[in-house]
């Protein structure tokens, strides 16, 4: 490579911000952000203020130009062609691009989405993926196309999720993952030697857009399932049961005592509280033991499951009650409400 490319960058989510870091500092060589497309400025959190995003904090602090459309329209695509960018970089944007916009950059528009795709296209793919027991996920660089995540891919940089590891803690290690993939791919998009594969559309599944909704447990399931529905959906939308007519969050679980779990034993009708050990509540399930590792109380603070139970005590016998686990993922996308 010789002049770095001149890049535009669309996106509104905080998982891109160790790339952009790397972008404007050790990156640099390979590519200069020379303006961010990111959402409106939005209400947010219970004084319902307007603030704005992570990614125009970003930019602002830079001297970055930053654009903030409502919509895409034509006016905007032409301010957008005027910008004269090389290449389009776009993560967790949250508009659709139309064909004028992905054709308007010199090298073409590109994606980084968090999944091995074909698996989990859509609106949540990390969480859908945790929730759904996965073991490895990772961060896809595709070309984008007008279909849903469906553009061919050039390479994914993968990363283990553990027994224990919630939506926040495997963003992180995506947001990481980001890094050493564009490093591999900046090159080879200057140069017009990358090769891109197609997906195999046949093996494609998809999530949508969490809702509140999403964080009701099932006893009925088995403990693998509902610790990875918990660990998965936390911290949003978030996991939550009723305990002495309050409705506690929980935040973290996993699976105690792997043999019970292997021969699907159970000692007590599901959603029964056993007891707990030193890390957590022990609940039994359709299948094992659930061990909740986090929980919080109305207007309290998220605590290790010992600490929360030291001032909410939860009598061995409690009964939890169940509810229906709304679907996650499907094999068709879903349909818009």
């Amino acid at each position: 490579m010789s002049a770095p490319l001149r890049l535009v960058f669309l996106g509104s989510d905080p998982i891109a911000l160790p790339l952009l870091d790397w972008l404007t500092g050790e990156g640099r060589a390979l590519a200069e952000v020379i303006a961010v497309f990111t959402q409106p400025d939005r209400e947010t959190g219970r004084g319902q203020k307007v603030v704005p995003n992570a990614i125009k904090t970003w930019a602002r602090e830079r001297d970055i130009m930053v654009y903030q459309p409502e919509k895409l329209t034509d006016d905007v695509r032409v301010h957008y062609a005027i910008l004269g960018a090389d290449v389009a970089l776009v993560m967790a944007y949250g508009h659709i691009l139309k064909d004028p916009f992905i054709e308007t950059p010199r090298l073409g528009t590109f994606n980084l989405h968090a999944s091995i795709l074909p698996r989990y296209r859509g609106a949540s793919p990390i969480q859908s993926a945790i929730a759904s027991g996965e073991r490895e996920t990772g961060v896809a660089f595709m070309r984008m196309v007008r279909r849903l995540d469906a553009g061919p891919v050039a390479d994914v940089e993968r990363v283990a999720v553990g027994p224990r590891d919630t939506a926040a803690d495997v963003e992180a290690k995506l947001a990481a993952a980001c890094v050493p993939l564009m490093e591999r791919m900046l090159p080879g998009v200057a140069e017009g030697t990358l090769v891109f594969e197609p997906q195999e559309d046949t093996q494609a599944t998809y999530c949508r857009k969490l809702t509140k909704e999403d964080g009701s447990l099932d006893f009925a399931a088995s403990a693998t399932e509902l610790a990875a529905r918990i660990n998965g959906l936390f911290p949003w939308p978030g996991c939550s049961v009723e305990i002495g007519g309050q409705n506690v969050k929980v935040g973290q679980a996993d699976v105690a005592g792997e043999e019970s779990q292997a021969t699907g034993e159970t000692p007590a009708a599901a959603g029964t509280v056993l007891g707990s050990d030193a890390e957590g509540l022990l609940v039994a399930t359709g299948g094992g033991v659930l061990r909740i590792l986090k929980m919080q109380r109305p207007g309290g603070r998220m605590l290790a499951a010992a600490e929360f139970l030291r001032g909410f005590p939860v009598a061995a016998g409690t009964v939890l009650p169940s509810k229906p686990m709304p679907v996650l993922v499907a094999t068709q996308p879903f349909k818009k409400a």
